[in-house]
């Protein structure tokens, strides 16, 4: 049975800052359409590749990982790029909440796979989308050019049926695999996430100024060129 949206989902929080003027001036431009489901597609698009995807530079302070920090840097990763994407149905008026599952990411940079000794990525964000009477998952993570830099298919959304990452590549490759969901939220568990973050990713926590100072994009590109 489909939960109904409560008021949290209509609210402003810390972290899916709905109130911040740059969300709501954000929201404004971006949420064009007849209907709540055209202007949640627009603003998904509008997050999806109005900002580069970038898990090199994760930073778990609380001033990072709000909405409104994507649109002040221009880039963020899964979790804070669903952060916005809430902020701002939120701020056009649609419930929204945000969503998390542990995934198996067959593809990712060399760089990656030896910080997080891991293909496991988790805590992977989504938002959740309330229309038409359902949720529905939308996943604005990667943007155009790096799907076609990856050789990804990108994750395209019609606001009725859910965005979740595709299992395969444009050449067949294994690419995303969801091994838990962990569920839908009114509200980002940091903390949560934090604290698994130093358990399961200890390198990674360790060694994050080298992870900043690296090129997500570079690395891309070079073993995009390697085949």
């Amino acid at each position: 049975m489909t939960t109904p949206p409560t008021p949290a989902s209509l609210a402003a929080t810390a972290l899916i800052d709905s109130d911040h003027p740059g969300v709501i001036a954000f929201a404004q431009q971006h949420a064009q359409g007849a209907d709540d489901r055209e202007r949640a597609v627009a603003l998904y698009l509008a997050v999806r590749d109005g900002f580069r995807y970038d898990p090199y530079r994760i930073d778990l302070a609380p001033e990072h990982m709000r909405g409104s920090s994507v649109l002040e840097k221009g880039y963020g990763w899964c979790v804070p790029k669903a952060a916005l994407l809430a902020a701002a149905c939120r701020a056009a008026g649609i419930p929204a909440r945000v969503g998390y599952a542990d995934v198996r990411n067959h593809m990712s940079t060399e760089r990656m796979r030896q910080t997080m000794d891991t293909d496991l990525f988790y805590w992977h964000g989504y938002t959740d989308i309330w229309l038409d009477g359902q949720w529905v998952k939308a996943t604005p993570a990667f943007n155009i050019e790096l799907c076609d830099r990856f050789g990804l298919l990108p994750l395209d959304f019609d606001g009725r049926h859910d965005s979740i990452y595709h299992p395969f590549d444009k050449a067949g490759n294994r690419h995303m695999e969801y091994v838990n969901q962990r569920g839908a939220f009114d509200d980002m568990p940091l903390a949560d996430i934090v604290a698994d973050f130093h358990v399961l990713y200890p390198t990674m926590m360790r060694e994050q100024a080298q992870m900043h100072a690296a090129s997500f994009q570079h690395d891309v590109e070079r073993e995009a060129a390697r085949g």
